[in-house]
């Protein structure tokens, strides 16, 4: 028993260990089929590493290896390149480097390694790319469209074409050699390699009347590019004169038939007159001498222009002609002076012209009628009116030998072939004498030059005191009148102020000698003693004093003032309660005489009407004693009794009453005696 227990024992131990050990070479020969045994895709590439080298296996396929021949084997992918894609390879044993392109299913090489995979650049049909080869340096462009592959040195960069219409341009500079060129649309420009975009500009169009002043900064030539033209700039071309705010382009001068421009040319100093009617272009070194384009100065017959000529200095007088107008167009180095165009003097009975002339310095007076244009070396001083002076009417001239004339309108006091209206000769001034004005002529100012020989008022203010120390203001008037103009201008220059300065001075002397009360009492008195009393001094300044009255006057003391006020105000009022009461008296006085004289025709009423009615009744009693004279003679042959005829009147006047009370509303009573009337009673 114990043997058998033993004999399983190391059975069962045997057993294991050959299943162990089957096992493990199972194993073993697995790995070994797993490395010796490999199984490749289509895109699929074995790697193997040997011990001396390495080497690739491309798929598809089944690849039996050594087991024990190699290190290692890897299986890869394989890199897929579209059309559009490429890689940079680069070869880890010597360094090199490739590209390559797409489409394809790429296979590395067994010391390959991919560095760059990217996509080709694509350029269209305004795209470039600017390529440089790192290890030559040199440079290229590919232009599109193209889809480009690059080398495995080349470095890019992608640019953009420049696309010129037909009025663009662009300057292009050549790095290389330093030297510029124009390129002209309509075009897409790609640069060269060494070519470099310095600006881009639009053509000038040039209309027919436009032009472009160019200069070329390589040569310092200077010209005029006239239209019609589409100008392209070459580099070294500058556009010279730009106009602030318009542009470079430039119109020339479309004159008309009146119209000339003066260019000078700012090299030579040259100045050239272009007239109308056409189209001007100036020249490389042409300016406008004025600036603007000048009009030719169209003259009536009645006007005038003066033209210097600056490089003689002869001067010319151009005028309208009696057949009309006259166009004057001026010359290079001719200018207008004394004001330019002018209006001709209109010499007739009124108006005369004063003439210097520059040569002589002479002065001349124009009086015959013409329309006057003066000379060259004429000037005109001053038009002259003719000086008429009405009847009251004097004036001063003083001639150019410094002696007076005087001159009046009222042919009294003219001299024997003086005019009364004359023009103020050449030499001649007329004579202004400096008055003083205001109430107080504490102003001289006021020149007189005509004066007025009439009868006049001037009125006064100036201050004085009585004898009881009231100082007075007093205001009034002159009427006077100037009668000797002569013996005024030898003896004053201030007419009308030594008038009033000197009746100041007499109502001083003369108020100071009476007190308020007698100044009140008296003051026209000693008004009229005022310039009475020394008539000789006003026939000295030639003037005849007709009055001087005082207007006015008040205390310059408010307080006297105020007294003097309720004196004056209590006079008043005495003289008005004594012109109201006699007022009243005389109302009285003609009311009782209108009662007197209503009562004297009230009488002449009531006689003339009592004799009316006497009249009356002496004319109807006439009647009536005819009518009944006639009744009583009719009725006599036939009536024969008197007293009968007498009853038969009656009883007609009776039957008249009745038709004339009937006729109205009246109520008529008879007696009974009037209607023979019985009343009889009777029993029943």
């Amino acid at each position: 028993a114990a043997l058998s227990v033993g004999a399983a024992f190391w059975l069962q131990l045997i057993s294991v260990g050959f299943i162990a050990l089957l096992g493990g070479l199972c194993a073993a020969g697995l790995a070994l089929g797993q490395r010796a045994v490999l199984f490749l895709g289509k895109d699929e590439q074995l790697l193997v590493e040997g011990f001396t080298g390495t080497t690739v296996i491309n798929g598809p396929g089944t690849k039996v290896l050594n087991p024990f021949s190699y290190r290692s084997a890897e299986t890869r992918k394989a890199v897929t390149l579209s059309a559009t894609d490429y890689a940079k390879i680069t070869d880890l044993v010597d360094g090199s480097e490739r590209v390559e392109k797409g489409p394809q299913l790429l296979f590395l090489g067994p010391y390959d390694k991919v560095t760059k995979q990217e996509n080709a650049l694509s350029l269209s049909t305004t795209e470039y790319a600017y390529v440089q080869d790192q290890l030559t340096g040199s440079l290229t462009i590919v232009k599109g469209p193209c889809m480009w592959f690059p080398s495995p040195y080349d470095s890019f960069s992608r640019g953009q074409a420049t696309s010129l219409s037909k009025t663009e341009f662009i300057i292009v500079e050549d790095q290389m050699t330093a030297e510029k060129k124009t390129v002209k649309g309509p075009c897409v420009w790609f640069p060269g390699p060494n070519e470099k975009k310095i600006s881009q500009h639009s053509a000038s169009a040039l209309q027919e009347d436009q032009y472009l002043r160019l200069k070329d900064t390589s040569s310092g030539a200077r010209w005029i590019q006239k239209g019609k033209a589409l100008v392209f700039l070459e580099p070294t071309w500058a556009v010279e004169a730009t106009v602030p705010g318009k542009g470079s382009v430039r119109s020339a001068w479309s004159l008309k038939a009146y119209e000339y421009v003066r260019l000078v040319d700012s090299i030579t100093g040259k100045i050239t007159v272009h007239r109308g009617e056409k189209t001007v272009f100036p020249g490389p070194d042409e300016e406008l001498l004025d600036g603007e384009v000048l009009t030719a100065m169209d003259l009536k017959v009645h006007e005038y222009v003066k033209i210097l000529d600056q490089a003689t200095g002869d001067i010319r007088v151009e005028s309208g002609t009696s057949k009309g107008s006259k166009q004057v167009f001026l010359g290079p180095y001719e200018k207008c002076i004394d004001g330019g165009q002018k209006k001709a003097i209109e010499v007739d009975e009124d108006h005369a012209v004063l003439v210097r002339d520059k040569a002589t310095g002479q002065l001349r007076l124009v009086t015959e009628n013409q329309l006057f244009v003066p000379a060259a070396n004429e000037t005109i001083e001053e038009v002259r009116s003719l000086i008429r002076l009405a009847d009251h009417e004097a004036m001063i001239v003083k001639g150019n030998d410094g002696e007076f004339q005087y001159f009046y309108g009222s042919e009294e006091k003219r001299k024997e072939g003086q005019p009364r209206s004359f023009f103020l000769q050449p030499y001649d001034e007329i004579v202004k004498l400096c008055w003083s004005k205001g109430r107080r002529r504490e102003t001289r100012n006021l020149f007189i030059e005509r004066f007025d020989c009439r009868p006049q008022f001037m009125s006064f203010e100036f201050n004085c005191r009585t004898s009881d120390n009231v100082e007075l203001v007093l205001e009034g008037t002159f009427f006077w009148e100037v009668v000797n103009l002569p013996a005024m201008v030898k003896s004053t220059g201030d007419t009308t102020g030594d008038l009033c300065n000197h009746a100041r001075s007499q109502f001083i002397r003369h108020v100071a000698r009476v007190t308020l009360k007698e100044f009140m009492e008296t003051s026209h008195t000693i008004a009229k003693a005022v310039w009475e009393d020394d008539k000789q001094f006003y026939a000295s300044r030639g003037v005849w004093i007709h009055s001087l009255e005082v207007t006015r006057y008040a205390c310059a003391d408010s307080r006297t003032s105020e007294i003097l006020e309720q004196i004056i105000q209590e006079t008043t009022n005495r003289m008005n309660r004594l012109s109201q009461a006699e007022s009243e008296n005389e109302v009285n006085l003609f009311r009782m005489q209108g009662q007197i004289e209503q009562e004297r025709l009230n009488g002449d009423l009531l006689k003339i009407q009592h004799e009316h009615s006497t009249e009356e009744a002496e004319v109807m009693g006439k009647a009536e004693s005819a009518r009944i004279a006639a009744f009583m003679d009719g009725l006599q042959t036939s009536v024969p009794k008197p007293e009968d005829r007498a009853h038969m009147w009656q009883v007609l006047r009776k039957t008249e009453a009745l038709a004339t009370v009937t006729q109205g509303n009246c109520t008529l009573y008879f007696t009974p005696s009037d209607v023979d009337l019985s009343i009889e009673t009777k029993a029943r």
